[in-house]
């Protein structure tokens, strides 16, 4: 009953306040952005427990809180908040023994996994638990931690496959697939196919006519059939550009809580695009998670682009003093700072 650009025009406001969030967040200073990591993070926390409490159950989960005739998934705007907030912890564990950081840290991650748990969203547990594991190596943390963090999820992944029957399906699907059972990855996989090397055209797909979820899970497998593989990769390559770029602006940092925070926010968004493609493809089975930036829905872009704004404020140049120029003192070099001058004596 939607009009034909219905998701068109909302992904295009969606994306618009994001890029305005995005900005916004990018122009405060490191403080300023454990702050709002940590508002954010205790705001949403307390959203997702009330929303497990009064929410309505879709699909058998509970995960969306309607807010002015819009429905809002408060986990995603926790995620972003949760490796900030976890990082600052990291670090003070780190910085200072009297602080206890990595309890913190710990603490929160307990809270937001098992908050996810009782959704329940495997997926986006599962996703936050890479993350956090590979803060906890990051930061210096034994190894066997992470270990045993796997052998938990492990645990708790033969738990769900035991009690959702959503869970086992999706697996059974998954290893043991039934030819022509047109399930969701049956039809993304196919997409493929028809698309070839260079699509259909914009617009000439026919798969998202009968693909459930086309326009957010199963999106990239709409731009397989109507832009082709090439398109695919490239998309591919953006995303690995990204994080990779990210990563880079970290290699010298010596703040702990800075390089902690950046590494994780740009794995959260990369990994996240990354499971989204391989279930198109037929690599992973079915996990509910959307592509950034491209999958319609306001929760996911608004909350990638509050991702990528505090990773844009904690990687910015800033200028120090021995960074400022000096003005023009006769014929001296104009690339001379003012320490330089005026050697001896501080700089005001």
């Amino acid at each position: 009953g939607f009009s034909q650009y219905y998701f068109v025009e909302r992904q295009i406001a969606f994306v618009g306040l994001a890029i305005v969030f995005m900005f916004g967040v990018s122009l405060l200073n490191p403080r300023s952005v454990r702050r709002l990591a940590l508002m954010l993070f205790f705001g949403m926390i307390a959203v997702m427990a009330a929303v497990l409490m009064f929410g309505d159950e879709i699909n058998g989960a509970r995960r969306w809180v309607r807010l002015a005739g819009l429905s809002l998934q408060p986990s995603e705007f926790a995620k972003p908040a949760f490796v900030v907030f976890a990082a600052w912890g990291l670090a003070e564990a780190r910085r200072r023994n009297d602080m206890p950081g990595l309890s913190i840290a710990v603490a929160a991650y307990l809270v937001f996994a098992g908050l996810l748990v009782q959704q329940p969203d495997v997926g986006q547990t599962m996703l936050v638990t890479i993350v956090w594991a590979a803060m906890l190596i990051m930061a210096g943390q034994p190894i066997a931690w992470a270990l045993a963090l796997g052998g938990a999820s492990i645990v708790g992944l033969s738990v769900a496959y035991l009690t959702l029957p959503y869970v086992r399906l999706r697996l059974d699907r998954f290893v043991n697939p039934t030819p022509g059972d047109n399930s969701q990855a049956d039809r993304a996989l196919q997409s493929f196919l028809e698309g070839g090397f260079f699509g259909r055209g914009p617009g000439e797909g026919t798969i998202k006519n009968v693909l459930p979820d086309a326009h957010t899970d199963f999106i990239f497998a709409v731009v397989a059939e109507e832009y082709g593989v090439i398109a695919c990769l490239a998309l591919l390559a953006l995303f690995g550009f990204i994080v990779v770029r990210i990563f880079a602006r970290t290699l010298d940092e010596p703040d702990d809580f800075i390089r902690l925070a950046v590494t994780g926010l740009s794995l959260m968004f990369g990994l996240q695009a990354l499971i989204n493609m391989a279930v198109n493809a037929g690599l992973l089975p079915p996990k509910g998670m959307t592509l950034p930036f491209i999958s319609a829905g306001g929760s996911s872009t608004i909350a990638v682009g509050i991702g990528l704004g505090m990773v844009l404020a904690l990687t910015r140049r800033r200028a120090t003093v021995s960074s400022v120029k000096a003005p023009r003192f006769g014929g001296s070099d104009p690339m001379v700072t003012r320490g330089e001058v005026n050697q001896g004596s501080s700089v005001r």
